[in-house]
């Protein structure tokens, strides 16, 4: 057998302890009540005892950025994109009323490059001290031929808890009347990025350096925006037990996404103009000569979160945003389903 086979197969051993040993001080960030052991081993363990719940729910979720990736690779940019994966997952556990406790990454790529990959994970610890949720392990795989050199893929794991009395039910406590507010987002966030790229770059032949008319900064900066994490905005509400549910505003946009909080007889309505856009919708629509109301079928459309909310508790939600700072927007209410479950009123 020839020396050194692993790395003429492609492989470089000595960058994958490299890039271990350079993420060490990120994952340190994210340490948090519960976290046991150190990274490293062959299984992150959370010790579940040293929280204070009574009947715990164990929630989880997982997920990836898409082909924002793509973008992150045309633009060199490679430190906000872990918050993204940290969001996609920890945003879906927290629109149940669980606390993120902690999350595990999984990294793919063609060539271990210890510096880029290290930017990667930065970003991951990034999102999970964002949302005091512990980064307790991950997997960096690399697979030369598989990849190409440059390229890499990133999806990520998470869990958190719940006390089984407190957790969010739209389906059993959504009723109509109830307000629905929102919560903005911070642009795009990390779906559709398919059709933003065909848009902004096969389509109209941008590089991402442009400033476009409608946007106050380059294309690609725009575009990269990280996904916003909600966990520290709705933790309180969900203490407080304002919410009866909570929608996710994540691909499939308003339509898909909003009657997932609710039972099949209801529906939402919804004010248009009752809240803010951001002006990459409004690019993504022109240059994409897009209808309008496909947008709202495809894009979160400036909301991350949508809450439903009793009518009597409508204030002290209120004022709990106000004296934290949270924006929000009171964006309509539930009805009885007719035709559709959004149905929008100018």
């Amino acid at each position: 057998m020839t020396k050194n086979a692993y790395a003429n197969a492609g492989v470089d051993v000595e960058a994958g302890y490299e890039v271990v040993e350079r993420i060490k001080k990120h994952v340190k960030r994210t340490e948090r009540l519960g976290v046991m052991g150190a990274i490293g081993g062959f299984g992150g363990a959370f010790d579940l005892s040293a929280l204070n719940v009574k009947e715990p729910v164990l929630v989880s979720g997982t997920d990836g950025v898409g082909t924002k990736l793509l973008v992150a690779l045309k633009e060199d940019k490679h430190d906000t994109i872990g918050i993204d994966c940290v969001a996609m997952c920890v945003n879906d556990i927290i629109a149940v009323g669980a606390e993120p406790l902690y999350f595990l990454d999984y990294i793919a790529t063609g060539k271990n490059i210890p510096e880029k990959l290290e930017q990667v994970v930065a970003g991951v610890a990034e999102g999970c001290v964002q949302s005091n949720c512990a980064l307790i392990g991950g997997e960096t795989a690399e697979m030369p031929g598989m990849y190409g050199d440059d390229d890499y893929d990133l999806a990520g794991f998470a869990v958190g808890v719940v006390e089984k009395s407190k957790m969010i039910n739209g389906h059993e406590n959504v009723k109509p009347g109830d307000v629905l507010v929102g919560l903005p987002s911070s642009g795009v966030h990390s779906n559709g990025f398919s059709l933003v790229r065909k848009v902004f770059y096969d389509k109209n032949g941008f590089t991402g350096k442009e400033v476009l008319p409608e946007l106050n900064a380059p294309l690609g900066e725009v575009l990269l925006t990280p996904t916003r994490l909600y966990v520290e905005a709705l933790l309180p509400l969900v203490q407080k037990e304002l919410l009866n549910g909570v929608a996710h505003i994540t691909g499939g946009g308003f339509l898909e996404n909003i009657p997932r909080m609710f039972a099949d007889n209801l529906a939402a309505k919804i004010k248009l103009g009752s809240w803010e856009i951001p002006p990459i919708f409004a690019a993504l629509e022109k240059y994409g000569e897009i209808p309008n109301a496909e947008m709202f079928e495809i894009y979160n459309m400036g909301i991350g979160m949508l809450l439903a909310v009793s009518p009597a508790k409508l204030d002290a939600l209120k004022a709990d945003l106000d004296a934290r700072g949270e924006k929000y927007f009171v964006m309509g209410e539930v009805i009885e389903k007719t035709d559709s479950p959004v149905v929008y009123e100018a």
